[in-house]
């Protein structure tokens, strides 16, 4: 459909601007996702106004300080010096954006339906103040007609209309915390669009700051791109986990099969098993399209499968660890545990879903002490699924006082630990993560789980 005179002015007006990095991008959310975008809007010469509710992290950026451990405050502090960039909790500012990114969370309710809370307040938020010829992207992860539906019906509230006064896109986010061979901007950027000039826009915002964009035929084939690569990963670790317990019983390491696996130049891709899953998505996602499956009469049988043996893992490992208290002459009751590692991931701060959270809470519901060490997670953050863990600390690392624990469980392999002194000094060690492959002393006090 042809566009209108004033449609076409609006369209080529953002376009230029987009083109020239005279556009002013707003970015919604300053998290793992929001902040590295951020950083690399300002880096490609964009204005950039960054937006969150949180005004202790307003003021920590507007002060050029991170408060997320992989981003070093000198990547604040340049973008804040080169006056490209301001936080701020005032959304009413919006207005001044060209381009505004939506990057807030999508959890999951109780029920394991989703919760696109967040995403649905922040559209409230935008409504006041969007205007004739910005554009929308969302890039939180979510299922497939969240954008054309719900995002699209409460942001044309404002009496605009998608694809005739405003732009409106998705392009889910690839960030992967800590990964320093996979950085933001070499990453595809995967699009897809409410109609044919949103699409040419949000490519023509990205190409600014990213290698490569793959532009697909909508938004919803773009959100289930997202959604595949997760459930990708979700299956094939709940494979290896399967295959972990099935192995462990008939005395095989599922580590070494894995690795001797791996040699095959062709048909088999290396996943390997865990204490369960963390981070923001592999955890969430396969559970956002089982949902919308339901809408279909769709069976999502593989998937949820996948997702029940990955959530039932912390609990396997709390049975490991009684099973060799036990063996010990010892119960798992009134014993002193030490989770080594609460990140979700090694190397990181984020504890998003991290099965060290659900190890804590079940292994002191068992009645034992439960203490853990993190080098990168001094105190546990605020979580709505584990509010009675929120400030609880780290203890410092001591080998004396790590002899003292009647266990200790490697949660998360960091890099930072000295694990030959730790298998040296603990009484007893259950490796979730292989951490403890490359020690060659005291190996009759390591048990894999």
């Amino acid at each position: 459909m042809a566009l209108s005179s004033k449609e076409d002015s609006l369209y080529k007006d953002l376009k230029a601007r987009v083109e020239d990095r005279s556009a002013t991008v707003g970015v919604i959310g300053l998290g793992y996702v929001g902040l590295p975008l951020v950083i690399e809007f300002c880096n490609a010469g964009f204005r950039t106004l960054g937006f969150d509710i949180d005004t202790d992290k307003v003021e920590k950026l507007n002060a050029g300080k991170s408060y997320i451990g992989h981003i070093e405050s000198e990547s604040v502090k340049k973008i804040r010096d080169g006056k490209r960039f301001e936080a701020t909790a005032d959304f009413a500012r919006l207005q001044e954006a060209d381009v505004i990114i939506i990057c807030v969370p999508t959890p999951l309710k109780k029920n394991r339906e989703p919760d696109l809370s967040y995403v649905l307040g922040t559209a409230k938020s935008i409504v006041p103040g969007l205007r004739e010829g910005q554009l929308v992207i969302l890039e939180s992860t979510t299922y497939p007609g969240t954008t054309e539906n719900e995002l699209r019906l409460a942001l044309e509230k404002s009496g605009l209309a998608a694809g005739k006064d405003f732009y409106l896109a998705f392009s889910p986010e690839r960030e992967d915390p800590g990964n320093t061979k996979h950085p933001l901007g070499a990453i595809p950027k995967v699009i897809g669009g409410y109609d044919e000039q949103s699409l040419k826009l949000a490519q023509a915002l990205y190409t600014h700051i990213c290698a490569k964009t793959i532009p697909v035929s909508n938004a919803r084939t773009a959100e289930a791109v997202k959604l595949t690569e997760n459930i990708f990963r979700s299956v094939n670790i709940a494979l290896v986990n399967e295959l972990k317990i099935i192995f462990s019983k008939m005395g095989i390491d599922i580590w070494d099969v894995i690795e001797a696996a791996k040699t095959k130049p062709f048909g088999f891709m290396p996943f390997y098993p865990g204490p369960g899953l963390g981070g923001h998505c592999i955890p969430i996602d396969p559970f956002y399209l089982s949902w919308r499956a339901r809408e279909f009469d769709c069976p999502t049988r593989f998937i949820e499968l996948a997702g029940e043996i990955n959530t039932a893992m912390p609990d396997y490992v709390v049975n490991i660890l009684g099973d060799a208290l036990n063996e010990r002459g010892k119960t798992l009751k009134g014993s002193r545990i030490l989770l080594v590692g609460m990140a979700y991931k090694k190397d990181v701060d984020d504890v998003r879903e991290s099965p060290g959270l659900k190890l804590h809470r079940l292994i002191s519901g068992k009645k034992a002490s439960v203490d853990f060490y993190d080098l990168f997670v001094r105190s546990l953050p605020p979580t709505r699924e584990y509010p009675e863990l929120r400030g609880t600390t780290s203890i410092e690392w001591n080998l004396d006082k790590i002899s003292a624990y009647d266990a200790v469980v490697i949660v998360t392999d960091h890099s930072n630990i000295d694990y030959d002194s730790l298998v040296e000094t603990a009484n007893l060690i259950i490796d979730c993560r292989n951490a403890t492959k490359d020690v060659k002393r005291n190996r009759d006090k390591i048990i894999k789980a």
